[in-house]
């Protein structure tokens, strides 16, 4: 995909715009201190981040005033991938940077947190006020005999005290790690039986969809089931008594108690993540305090060109990596935006509501909102104030080009479009915002700056203009320290390094364009692949389901026996849709004339739903491995599916093939 240099972008920011980004500032301050390029904007940038990757993130550092309580020998020590070290030798802790906004007297009242709820009532928590509650509860937790490096575990919502709780943790050097409510116990207990935590935070409840969800029984099992633990901490969403031996929340934050911040090596870990783990207990990743600390300042404070002066809202819930993303707008001064609810209550238009209440002046969604607004019908520029919205975020899946041209023409029309990419795994993005440079169509507007970003063919020749492995030949800060459970560092190698020995390769196609932008066209491991042609199936989702009846689709390509091979199209029809002739003929007819006639599949199936994982992502290997015949206990870990009885028509279906 080579890219017409006379191609009208759909943005471009204007030279006031591009003036006062903190990117252009902090590459004139780099230019003038560190080395960097003065001229070539972004592009020079960045080839100066990767080729200078050391220096880079010494100006990084810098430039954000990290308080190193211990200075760094050297910022890059071993290189290679996996087992890079960074900022060698020095100390530093997340929760400290994280609340340096509050020592500001001119801040201390401002708020930090606003929660918003599905009544739409906003509850703001001022700097001061996080920062006592964080002191008070950090110093119970360290009466509790918590030390650096115990696992404090979260069953939360997306609320302040979920906030509290994990930078109280961070403060005291633990390691932080959570799952939403709305996962049951098995999905939870395969998470947090790995790490074995000795606190558990937990609510009696949680509101979603107007209706109450009591968590009562589920917090009794995760007791039962999690040995290690010393404490369980309730927190009464519902308004119910604690239950016996739990200690309650209010008494915990009460003390008026100056945080005691406990300075941990730059690797330190500071919290475990989960990946989607649709087969085997999901992977259990860990990331440092010190790298989360530099990479979510560059990818925020650069990336995202978050300051004080701005309201971070980003739709997510605690299961998410992008809920960590969106606390740690906090280390840039941001006001973050909880919301805790249903993104389609009262209606579909409940996150435009969020951002004109709350003036949020970037609103991060997931390319799957924004599709569903637009099958609504929903015009959220003539219907709500957004006009402190400065830019429109979207991560999860890629944003088709019909994602685009609707924010453009029902947002605004100057509005920056930033579709993002990144993982779990390194908790950032790999490309995305840059607010300096236009926005295209479909596209992704750069490589990250530190990130040294690559599309490669099987062979790991680099490819422009085609499609490939998305790889990283460089290490990143974020990158995970180890795996919990993984002690001879097995399986974190196989999941990123069994392909390309010492580079990074994170399963996506990618390709990269001739003008350094980047589109995504979903993951390699579940790659199409027709009479030699490699295929997205992201490609295949956006074309069909632009059609009103298609609520949603799955596609898979599968290797016969007798070497042919079978791609069906799976689709969830619209309400009142029906599967006729004349619409798997629309469905056929739209993908060859918008892709092409090796795209069309072999048969338009109908399903009862697409299952997706805990996080939301269509889930496409265990579906396939299911139709290749495996059983469904071996094809997926139930605990990872958010309608297991989904799989069960898939499964049924291999039967009657066979």
């Amino acid at each position: 995909m080579t890219s017409a240099a006379d191609e009208a972008p759909l943005w471009q920011p204007g030279p006031d715009r591009v003036a006062a980004a903190a990117v252009t500032r902090f590459q004139s301050w780099a230019a003038e201190h560190h080395g960097a390029p003065a001229e070539g904007g972004y592009a020079s940038l960045h080839r100066w981040s990767v080729d200078e990757l050391a220096t880079f993130w010494k100006a990084v550092a810098e430039w954000f005033d990290v308080r190193f309580s211990t200075p760094y020998e050297e910022v890059v020590g071993d290189r290679s991938m996996p087992g890079a070290t960074w900022f060698t030798g020095a100390t530093l802790n997340y929760a400290e940077h994280a609340l340096r906004a509050s020592e500001d007297p001119l801040r201390a009242d401002a708020p930090a947190l606003i929660h918003v709820d599905e009544t739409h009532t906003q509850v703001p928590t001022s700097w001061s006020e996080l920062r006592r509650q964080v002191g008070s509860l950090a110093a119970e937790l360290r009466a509790l005999g918590v030390t650096p490096g115990d696992r404090v575990s979260g069953y939360l919502p997306n609320i302040p005290q979920a906030v509290v709780a994990f930078l109280a943790t961070a403060a005291v050097g633990g390691v932080w790690t959570s799952c939403a409510p709305d996962f049951g116990a098995r999905s939870v207990l395969d998470r947090f039986q790995q790490v074995e935590p000795v606190v558990l935070f937990t609510v009696d409840g949680y509101r979603y969809g107007g209706k109450e969800h009591h968590r009562a029984d589920t917090v009794a099992e995760l007791r039962r089931e999690l040995p290690t633990l010393r404490a369980v901490v309730h927190i009464p969403l519902l308004g119910t008594e604690a239950p016996e031996g739990a200690l309650d929340w209010a008494a915990l934050v009460a003390a008026d108690t100056e945080p005691a911040f406990e300075q941990v090596a730059f690797d330190h870990p500071l919290w475990v993540l989960y990946s989607s783990g649709t087969t085997g207990l999901p992977k259990a990743i860990v990331q440092s305090q010190g790298g989360i600390v530099v990479e979510h300042l560059k990818q925020l404070g650069l990336h995202c060109d978050l300051g004080p002066e701005d309201r971070f809202f980003w739709y997510t819930s605690t299961g998410w990596m992008m809920w960590n993303f969106l606390v740690s707008g906090l280390l840039t001064g941001a006001t973050v935006v909880l919301y805790d609810g249903s993104p389609g209550y009262p209606d579909v238009s409940a996150q435009w509501r969020v951002a004109e209440q709350t003036g949020a002046t970037l609103h991060g969604t997931s390319a799957a909102y924004v599709m569903a607004c637009r099958k609504a019908g929903v015009h959220p520029g003539r219907d709500f104030d957004l006009s402190r919205v400065q830019c429109v975020a979207t991560t999860g899946s890629p944003l088709p080009p019909d994602g685009f041209r609707w924010l453009h023409d029902e947002v605004a029309d100057d509005l920056w479009i930033a579709s993002v990419s990144g993982g779990t795994d390194v908790c950032t993005c790999f490309a995305g915002a840059v607010p300096t440079l236009p926005v295209h169509i479909g596209e992704l507007q750069a490589a990250s700056l530190g990130v040294d970003l690559h599309s490669w063919d099987p062979a790991g020749e680099p490819l422009t203009g085609e499609v490939g492995e998305l790889v990283v030949t460089q290490p990143m800060p974020s990158m995970p320290v180890r795996f919990w459970n993984d002690p001879d560092g097995s399986r974190y190698h196989d999941s990123y390094f069994d392909v390309y020995p010492g580079v990074w390769r994170h399963g996506d196609w990618i390709t990269l364009t001739d003008r350094g932008s980047v589109v995504i066209h979903g993951r390699s491991d579940s790659t199409l692949n027709r009479q030699g042609v490699r295929m997205g199936s992201a490609d295949i989702y956006e074309a069909v389901e632009r059609l009103p009846e298609i609520r949603e689709s799955l596609v898979i390509g599968l290797e016969e026996p007798n070497g042919g091979y079978w791609m069906p199209l799976f689709v969830h029809l619209a309400e009142g849709a029906t599967l006729d002739d004349a619409l798997r003929d629309s469905i056929k007819r739209t993908i060859r004339e918008n892709l092409s006639p090796r795209h069309v599949p072999d048969e338009v199936i109908e399903v009862p739903g697409i299952p997706h994982t805990l996080t939301g992502k269509r889930i496409e290997v265990p579906v396939k491995r299911l139709l290749q015949g495996t059983a469904l206990e071996k094809a997926v870990n139930p605990g990872s599916i958010d309608n297991l009885e989904l799989l069960h028509f898939y499964e049924k279906l291999a039967r009657e093939r066979r």
